[in-house]
């Protein structure tokens, strides 16, 4: 597949399971090498956010925040935490435990953690996985705010609507393969439906997915 991101760019990669969503973020993000091809950037300009944060509950915010920053090896570890707290809205609860906070809070944490190193590109996958539709609002507002400032953002979902809402252009994986990239509007019509997941359905079972 060959695609480029341009910055404040809001892309959105959908497929079923086992298309390749998660391996195509660890790819770009260097957590995995590939056997060919390559990025435009290095990872030291691409921050990562894992579905799964590896967070340490008994620590306050700014303690898992200044950890990571230093096992990252950021420039100057303290400025990176103030500013991925001022980012993120996590300033009052800087000194908070993170097992108090909720989901949604513990999720701003984890992209917090991928904003230290003050990236021009955002890797999320399943952002708003767990999350009540409340938290999933504030979560998007926050997320789009960030591409509105410049960050060029790509996250992987399974919610055909948080792709349709949140994304400005779509790409489609199966088996691995890049089998649609377009707005939604263009996705509507490749799978000739209004409905954008009746139109992704159809789009995959056309390509024998």
């Amino acid at each position: 597949m060959s695609f480029e991101v341009v910055a404040g760019e809001r892309v959105a990669v959908i497929g079923p399971n086992g298309a390749g969503k998660t391996t195509l973020l660890s790819l770009l993000a260097g957590l995995q090498r590939a056997s060919a091809g390559d990025v435009s950037r290095p990872p030291s300009e691409i921050g990562w956010v894992p579905q799964q944060a590896a967070l340490y509950r008994r620590l306050s915010v700014r303690e898992n925040l200044r950890l990571f920053a230093r096992l990252e090896k950021v420039p100057d570890p303290e400025a990176a935490v103030d500013r991925a707290l001022e980012l993120t809205g996590l300033a009052e609860r800087a000194k908070d435990e993170l097992s108090t906070l909720s989901g949604g809070n513990q999720q701003r944490v984890n992209i917090a953690i991928g904003l230290l190193a003050d990236p021009p590109v955002l890797l999320l996958d399943e952002p708003s996985a767990s999350l009540d539709p409340r938290q999933r609002a504030i979560l998007w507002e926050f997320i789009d705010g960030l591409a509105a400032g410049g960050t060029a953002v790509m996250f992987a979902t399974h919610e055909i609507d948080e792709a349709q809402r949140h994304a400005d252009r779509i790409l489609v994986l199966a088996d691995g393969e890049l089998i649609f990239t377009g707005t939604a509007a263009e996705l509507h019509a490749a799978g000739d439906d209004a409905d954008l997941v009746v139109a992704f359905v159809a789009l995959l079972e056309a390509r024998g997915h």
